[in-house]
């Protein structure tokens, strides 16, 4: 899984999506004397480690308005595992000087992440402004979109007719290579057919590429049958005549005159379809139920031991509560309701010291929701003084219980995470495994944070990632 980190859209180097944020406000203050305010807006975000405020950009400033709706919008990299703090100030601007240091010209600000603005539904936010003791502001509207970048996924099949045979003792094992053009007039590979073994005719599978890969070399040592060149629009056409190639071998065409090709290719059926992104499922209106569960088991330590990963200090959060924290608060602005079922596992419960293995930690059985992360760590840290902390680490149970949940919802409203916080080995590997494979096909993601310095590799977790279920390593060091 992703590390969780914080925001840094001057120096970060992870791919993202883009997301377009338009701004309004309404009921501005009047700080003009003659006429209403001359508003503008301006962007600022945090950088990574210092918590520095950094100038993003700015909108126009539109004159004479309190209800500004302003064309210059905010282009920014959205990252999903990381939180991206957002600061909005919005300024009256003297159309003689753009400076925004004096006092005077401050009509306001707020706060908030662009997940925040991205999980409001609709993708659209409303703040009331704040910063000036004893006035109101007005408010400060924003919507969201996501910039296409092309996300079409096109599907096609070729086979070929009479192509050369190239072996001595056998017919040709053909395949098809794609380039597309590049700007300064070279190839670059972006797509390989499979071999088919000795067959002047063969029909290869059908194969899925990105468009943007298609249309936006490597020749090793094998035999060159010929070529035929195309486009994304002639393809597009699916199968007729105009899909119907001639293989040319250029050498035996300027050495043979009665030469005609080396062969014929065939589209037999070309398919596009549409990929939806994350941001789409949220624009759309699916909303993310997300689900905590806490190792409890003896291997943690004492919670009243400085050593223990549980451990209770007044001064400082202990490792679960900072994993718990930096996932949470990234997760929740995408969870309307703020509400969050939290579970712990491995330990012994009062008043029979029966071990569970899947407890709620605000005892409720019937309403396992905390309000907000603060929530859950108050349930969390509430437990940590009524249980025996014991084992074995059994992750099954918990994983089948969302399951459960997620089985019930066919109609993409809902999507569950489930966050699952431990420190070492998974004791119940065959009933995890099997838990993780009858989920693969719900909606839901299981991420798996480790903690504390037991050994806790590939072969101990496994994480789930838009729906689809993998071995993967997993760890998040505190």
């Amino acid at each position: 899984m992703a590390t969780i980190g914080d925001f840094d859209p001057l120096n970060s180097t992870v791919p993202a999506t883009k997301i377009e944020v338009t701004v309004s406000c309404r009921n501005l203050l009047d700080m003009d004397t003659f006429s209403k305010s001359d508003p503008v807006v301006v962007l600022y975000v945090q950088g990574l480690g210092t918590k520095e405020w950094r100038e993003f950009g700015r909108t126009e400033v539109i004159e004479n308005t309190l209800n500004p709706d302003f064309v210059r919008k905010f282009v920014l990299d959205y990252f999903f595992e990381e939180k991206q703090n957002l600061r909005f100030d919005v300024y009256n601007v003297d159309m003689r000087s753009c400076n925004l240091s004096k006092h005077q010209d401050f009509l306001g600000q707020i706060f908030c992440t662009l997940g925040e603005i991205i999980g409001s539904p609709g993708g659209r936010l409303e703040r009331t402004l704040s910063g000036i003791p004893g006035k109101k502001c007005g408010s400060i509207v924003f919507t969201a979109e996501e910039l296409s970048n092309c996300r079409d996924i096109a599907t096609m099949q070729f086979c070929a007719n009479k192509l050369d045979k190239k072996d001595f003792f056998g017919k040709s094992d053909p395949f098809l290579v794609f380039y597309r053009s590049n700007e300064d007039g070279t190839f670059t590979i972006c797509h390989k057919t499979e071999v088919i073994k000795n067959n002047l005719n063969p029909v290869w599978q059908s194969f899925t590429i990105p468009v943007r890969a298609l249309c936006n070399g490597d020749y090793d040592s094998h035999d060159f049958i010929g070529e035929f060149t195309t486009s994304y629009r002639e393809l597009s056409r699916g199968q007729s005549q105009f899909n119907v190639y001639e293989v040319l071998n250029p050498k035996k065409k300027g050495k043979k005159k009665k030469y005609v090709n080396s062969g014929t290719v065939t589209l037999l059926s070309f398919k596009v379809e549409s990929e939806h992104t994350f941001v789409d499922y949220i624009r759309g209106g699916t909303q993310l139920n997300f689900t905590v569960a806490i190792d409890f088991t003896a291997s943690n330590g004492n919670p009243s031991q400085p050593t223990s990963l549980h451990y209770m200090s007044p001064y400082q959060m202990n490792a679960y509560a900072m994993a718990l924290k930096a996932v949470g608060e990234i997760i929740q602005d995408y969870d309307s309701d703020k509400l969050f079922p939290a579970y712990g596992f491995g330990a012994k419960l009062p008043p029979d010291g029966k071990i569970s293995h899947g407890f709620p930690l605000n005892s409720n059985t019937e309403n396992p929701n905390c309000v907000g992360i603060e929530g859950v760590l108050e349930a969390y840290f509430h437990t940590l003084r009524t249980v025996q902390l014991y084992g074995p680490t059994n992750f099954a149970p918990v994983i089948n219980q969302v399951a459960r949940c997620a089985a019930e919802v066919t109609d993409g409203s809902q999507y569950f995470v489930l966050l699952m916080i431990t420190d070492g080995v998974i004791s119940d590997m065959a009933q995890t495994k099997e838990a993780v494979v009858n989920a693969a096909a719900l909606p839901m993601s299981l991420i798996i944070v480790g903690v504390g310095p037991a050994e806790f590799d590939g072969k101990h977790a496994h994480v789930c990632v838009n729906g689809a279920f993998s071995a993967a390593q997993s760890r998040q060091n505190h």
